[in-house]
């Protein structure tokens, strides 16, 4: 079985900055803070101010744009010249390679960087033109029994800095009205409320899909909370190519305040850097050669965007996977497949950012691994069912794909689980090899079912 999984791998851009090091031996909560290098403010600006926590994991942009992430000591302040040396240390090259990109000079030091007149900046004038032209977005939050998630959620979608977008709630098979009251109350006609009674975030999502005016429809769970510049970013993704049908963005963590949270950061984590890539069969082909079934490089479900046209020719999510039903996930994974293998372009886009809740406790964390197993390898199912000329590509894929998913060695596992629990991986190799068999009983579960239609319950 050939399988990537979105979380519990080597965190490339930790262990890169040093960052995993750094918070091993640190008190909880963690901190976090986003600072504009541009124009940093005199002090560090916290999520939660209510705390002084040891350390500090800060977002580090540059024109708007995420250039990398550091660690800060929380011991020296919040004066944001007490932690220009480490953050320079973290992203002077990336710094650098920004401006180079934007027709700028290299700089020796951050202060250079303030001291450059931003309205020189030709991403900005890029941003700008996009701005003027934008395209709409249908923002999609599918939600169960949630309703102070949700509404968090949605809170920070409202505040967004984009001029045209929508929002659409789908309230999956809820056991009560407690969230369409929320909603309602709080939000009126700001918020789309639809109901969706089958169950399974699949359905769900294929439920705001067919709800969706916009000609881009984007999906987040209703765990995170989105960066003011989130559809920006997912514009700017549609744009840099002439075929994109999907585009991902950057996850980082909401909170860091529990041994479980933590360790699933430094671990594994949802982001996947902080530099474009763009994904096809043909002139973007990664040197992979389990490409492209390896899908969670792409990007993951609580941050995704489609052409509506495409998704919709393509006949929406499975709603055979997906969280809710027997095979518990993958239904990001198979749509990401096949946007990919229908010959389109499916962009990360790092300027795309989104802040997830990890789970707090440990029992969660476990829950959490085996799941993702098991929809790693019902994702795998559902994609050769759907694309059945790709059933040859696996067969000569799978002695690879079965090192790779299983080999202690291997370029997926090789440090992967140091300091985890040793059942985390035992659980998640348990899950994959059930995936095929929970794929099945879902798929029967829900025969009959049309990928695209619902229930059409609730209001709009």
């Amino acid at each position: 079985m050939i399988a990537v999984t979105k979380h519990l791998k080597p965190h490339r851009e930790f262990k890169e900055a040093g960052a995993a090091r750094a918070l091993e031996q640190t008190d909880l909560p963690i901190g976090r803070t986003d600072v504009e290098l541009s124009v940093p403010d005199s002090e560090l600006v916290l999520a939660d101010p209510s705390v002084r926590p040891a350390k500090i994991l800060a977002l580090l942009r540059l024109h708007g744009h995420p250039v990398g992430i550091a660690v800060l000591d929380g011991r020296l302040g919040l004066s944001w010249h007490r932690h220009v040396p480490e953050v320079w240390a973290a992203v002077g090259g990336a710094v650098n390679a920004h401006l180079a990109a934007d027709g700028l000079p290299r700089v020796e030091c951050l202060a250079e960087v303030a001291c450059e007149p931003v309205v020189s900046a030709q991403c900005l004038r890029w941003h700008e033109e996009l701005l003027l032209h934008a395209p709409v977005i249908t923002v999609v939050v599918a939600t169960r029994d949630r309703p102070d998630s949700v509404c968090e959620c949605l809170d920070a979608l409202l505040l967004m800095e984009y001029p045209a977008f929508e929002i659409v709630v789908v309230d999956n098979d809820p056991t009560t009205e407690e969230t369409a009251r929320a909603i309602s109350r709080r939000f009126g006609a700001r918020v789309r409320y639809v109901r969706e009674n089958r169950r399974g975030l699949a359905a769900a999502h294929n439920r705001g899909l067919s709800a969706a005016r916009g000609e881009i429809v984007a999906f987040v769970d209703d765990d995170v909370v989105v960066d003011r510049h989130w559809l920006t970013g997912i514009a700017e993704g549609f744009a840099s190519g002439p075929d994109v049908a999907c585009v991902t963005g950057l996850i980082l963590p909401a909170q860091l305040e529990t041994p479980a949270q933590l360790l699933l950061e430094q671990h594994g984590g949802f982001d996947k850097g902080f530099e474009l890539h763009v994904f096809d069969t043909s002139l973007n082909r990664p040197a992979d050669p389990l490409f492209p079934f390896t899908a969670g490089r792409f990007g993951s479900g609580a941050n995704m965007a489609f052409d509506t046209a495409v998704l919709r020719r393509l006949g929406g999510f499975d709603p055979a996977i997906g969280a809710g039903t027997f095979a518990r996930g993958g239904d990001d994974l198979a749509g990401f497949f096949r946007v990919v293998v229908a010959g389109h372009q499916l962009v990360y886009q790092p300027s795309a950012v989104v802040w997830h809740r990890h789970h707090r406790d440990m029992a969660a964390l476990r829950n959490q691994a085996y799941g993702y197993g098991v929809g790693l390898g019902a994702y795998l199912t559902s994609a050769l069912i759907h694309e059945p000329a790709m059933v040859a590509g696996l067969v000569r894929r799978l002695p690879r794909g079965l090192g790779y998913t299983f080999g202690a060695a291997s370029d997926r596992n090789r440090g992967r689980y140091d300091g985890l629990p040793g059942d985390l991986a035992c659980l998640e190799k348990r899950g994959v090899l059930f995936g095929p068999v929970a794929y099945a009983i879902s798929r029967w579960r829900t025969r009959g079912a049309s990928t695209t239609a619902g229930s059409r319950g609730g209001r709009q």
